[in-house]
């Protein structure tokens, strides 16, 4: 049997399931492969700064979770997790209530003590061939389980 640390469709189930902030805004993680992350999220009004539009900060959330996702697939096969150092996030497009995304992330690069992934949240739409509404750049730093402090 896999060890939890080494079985990654194990513990993204398992993130999935503990995940507050991601059950709380409709957040929907699933893994490719190490290094690969992708959320689905739908708009709903909680989502909303002004009448049927986004609050940016939520497409930031999007952006954070996945970067940090992306980065936590390969961090945690060696023992370890991550924590967001800093993020950017460029938004593209407006998003409107009932609006379908999709947030990909790849990690660009991994180091001993630093992740850096890039990512894109795209709209889904029927007439449109998925544009992206978002892009982001982020750098995790990498610390072995053991430091987590509950």
């Amino acid at each position: 049997m896999s060890s939890p640390l080494t079985d990654w469709p194990a513990l993204v189930a398992h993130y999935n399931r503990i995940n507050r902030y991601g059950q709380a805004n409709g957040m929907t993680l699933t893994v490719p492969e190490p290094g690969l992350a992708e959320y689905r999220m739908v708009i709903q009004e909680a989502h909303l700064s002004s009448p049927g539009t986004a609050h940016g900060g939520v497409l930031a959330g999007l952006m954070d979770a996945v970067l940090g996702a992306a980065a936590l697939t390969l961090a945690f096969t060696g023992g370890d997790l991550v924590s967001t150092v800093e993020f950017k996030i460029n938004f593209l497009r407006p998003v409107h209530l009932g609006d379908e995304l999709r947030a990909v992330a790849k990690v660009e690069h991994t180091g001993k003590s630093i992740i850096v992934a890039s990512g894109t949240i795209y709209r889904q739409a029927d007439d449109a061939d998925d544009p992206a509404v978002a892009q982001g750049l982020g750098t995790f730093n990498r610390y072995p389980v053991a430091k987590k402090q509950l």
